[in-house]
């Protein structure tokens, strides 16, 4: 088979959350680029109407769905809507995510609720809700969770999205026991240090350039280090992957494990 049909994702309906930005945006133009209609799903609404002229403006699909992703109502309205504009949503990218910084002994309970909430409950509850309507339809479908290399190791001053992020490995290999027999693959990606919105002014900081040195390729991610994560695990090329996590970090657990 060619990679070209491997990867085609024709007749598949995608949903991203947190699309206005960063590295949802890039997933959400990357699955409508190989043949996938695309759901986009943000907060900010202006953001993902400019990121929908984009893909169409490329010959794909898309449709904006304003949804803040812990508000369960709203993710139900945001299915329905997917549905109404393209049909079941077969591939889910539960992508959105906060970042937080400030050392143990400081953090809120405020603040830990808030990281966690979006950065893990939703992870959950958005899988579970398109794993529903996937099976009801009869039909197959791939989720996708995105984790860190955060989820494997620590760091100081993020103790509330080291926690979300590792629930999130293990959330996707349980839902992956669970799920994988009724048609529906869940697995997720690692990524390490990316140059994204929430992090671009400390990575461009001489402190944030510094860290290159923890990573073996010399530098940090950057747009199309995930496209091919990403294909694999939505598209037949992954048919036989279900729980796993797939690291993409220039090799930096590598070196930190020594």
């Amino acid at each position: 088979m060619k990679a070209s049909e491997l990867f085609e994702l024709s007749g598949q309906v995608a949903l991203v959350t947190g699309a206005s930005s960063g590295l949802g945006a890039r997933f959400a133009q990357v699955l409508a680029a190989n043949g996938a209609r695309v759901a986009l799903v943000a907060r900010r609404a202006k953001r993902l109407d400019e990121l929908r002229k984009r893909i169409e403006a490329s010959g794909g699909r898309a449709v904006v769905i304003e949804a803040d992703v812990r508000d369960r109502a709203a993710m139900t309205r945001a299915f329905d809507a997917a549905e109404k504009a393209f049909g079941t949503v077969t591939i889910l990218v539960n992508n959105a995510g906060v970042a937080h910084s400030g050392r143990a002994l400081d953090l809120s309970e405020e603040e830990w609720r808030r990281v966690l909430s979006t950065n893990l409950d939703a992870v959950f509850f958005w899988a579970q809700e398109a794993a529903r309507r996937i099976i009801a339809a009869n039909k197959q479908g791939a989720i996708v969770n995105i984790a860190s290399v955060l989820g494997f190791g620590v760091s100081k001053g993020v103790i509330a999205y080291t926690a979300a992020k590792a629930g999130v490995v293990q959330i996707t290999k349980a839902l992956a026991l669970e799920l994988a027999f009724k048609g529906v693959r869940v697995n997720a990606i690692a990524p390490g240090w990316f140059m994204t919105e929430i992090n671009d002014a400390y990575l461009k900081s001489e402190e944030g350039k510094a860290k290159t040195r923890e990573i073996p390729v010399g530098r940090f991610g950057q747009d199309g280090d995930l496209d091919g994560a990403l294909l694999l695990l939505v598209s037949k090329a992954g048919a036989y992957i279900a729980g796993a996590t797939i690291v993409v970090d220039g090799g930096q657990m590598l070196a930190l494990r020594g």
